[in-house]
């Protein structure tokens, strides 16, 4: 297939809420504007989701909504004890009191809330996450502070249309491979994330999506060579015909990838998975080491995701033909059913 890389900048939508451009970009050329979505207000969802990881732990921040519904929480994922600890926040009919920024690029994020404070700041070159629980059902409340090197100018930046209604669409930016500094803590412990082991990924999502859905999504970074090296996959977040999800970065540069194809159920999710291409640029063995699954039922939203973290052995192709050998690489690939 050829994945239109979208070069010219614009606004997202025409003025009758359709998308503009179709396909992937590498930098954030398409203006968001949530004025011009033509669509029932309580359709529209709107998310900003940080993971920080290395080895043996894994943060996620989130804030986000469906409109009539939102979310606000912090989860450490213990994988080596195989525990999570969670706090959440669910509210009730926010719309568009959340005041999501327009871009991933700029604009900070900031929610004060009875079980939890949050808190995500952009600044030039890096971010800074913070967050204090205070849920007193809560095993053990956490006090985070983390900042981010944001050291590549490329990204995965996609629009992708709905195949079920013309002003449905997906505007996702995902960024690989910032380092990460910075502390958790949690009851009596300090957890410490170093940017030579940890890093962060954003998963910044703006759209009118169909009320029923399923998606799979992977994705890691880690150090090969020196150098930062990222991938992330994904396919069934509409039709990908202009472009998929699929990308390499290496060095600062993304590397477009065609179709991935893995059967993350087949033989349970916790059982041995291959990965593999249609280029034949991403070619993985994949050992799952930790299910993080979680359920969201709250007035009409219906979610479940398995999440699986795991170490990733193979090769991925570059460009320019160059290989790269991957070895016990943790990362994550996910399967989400939604009805939402």
């Amino acid at each position: 297939m050829t994945n239109h890389r979208i070069t010219t900048f614009s606004d997202l939508l025409h003025p009758g809420g359709t998308l503009m451009q179709r396909g992937y970009s590498t930098k954030a050329v398409l203006h968001y504007n949530r004025k011009a979505i033509k669509a029932a207000p309580w359709r529209i969802k709107e998310w900003d989701f940080y993971q920080i990881s290395n080895d043996d732990y894994c943060l996620q921040l989130t804030i986000g909504h469906v409109s009539y519904a939102g979310n606000v929480s912090a989860m450490l994922i213990d994988f080596k004890n195989e525990k999570t600890y969670t706090v959440t926040d669910m509210l009730v009919l926010p719309f568009n009191r959340l005041k999501m920024p327009d871009s991933a690029e700029h604009g900070d994020l900031a929610v004060h809330r009875k079980k939890l404070d949050m808190q995500f700041e952009v600044h030039r070159g890096g971010r800074r996450l913070r967050c204090k629980t205070r849920d007193p059902k809560a095993e053990h409340n956490m006090d985070i502070d983390i900042e981010l090197e944001q050291p590549d100018l490329e990204s995965l930046v996609i629009a992708t249309p709905f195949d079920d209604n013309p002003h449905h669409f997906y505007y996702n930016h995902k960024i690989n491979c910032m380092p990460a500094t910075g502390t958790v803590k949690i009851g009596d412990k300090t957890i410490a994330f170093e940017p030579d082991t940890a890093f962060g990924l954003l998963d910044w999502g703006r759209g009118v999506w169909p009320f029923s859905h399923e998606w799979f999504w992977g994705n890691g970074s880690t150090w090969i060579n020196g150098k930062r090296f990222g991938f992330n996959i994904g396919f069934g977040f509409g039709n990908t015909e202009a472009a998929t999800e699929n990308i390499l970065f290496y060095n600062g540069t993304s590397h477009k990838l065609n179709h991935v194809y893995v059967d993350l159920a087949a033989g349970g999710y916790m059982s041995p998975k291959t990965f593999t291409s249609d280029d034949g640029r991403f070619e993985m063995d994949f050992e799952p080491v930790f299910d993080r699954y979680t359920e969201t039922k709250m007035l009409f939203v219906d979610n479940g995701c398995h999440q699986i973290f795991g170490r990733f052995t193979g090769k991925a192709v570059l460009d320019d033909g160059t290989v790269l050998e991957v070895k016990d690489m943790m990362a994550f690939m996910e399967h989400a059913v939604n009805n939402w």
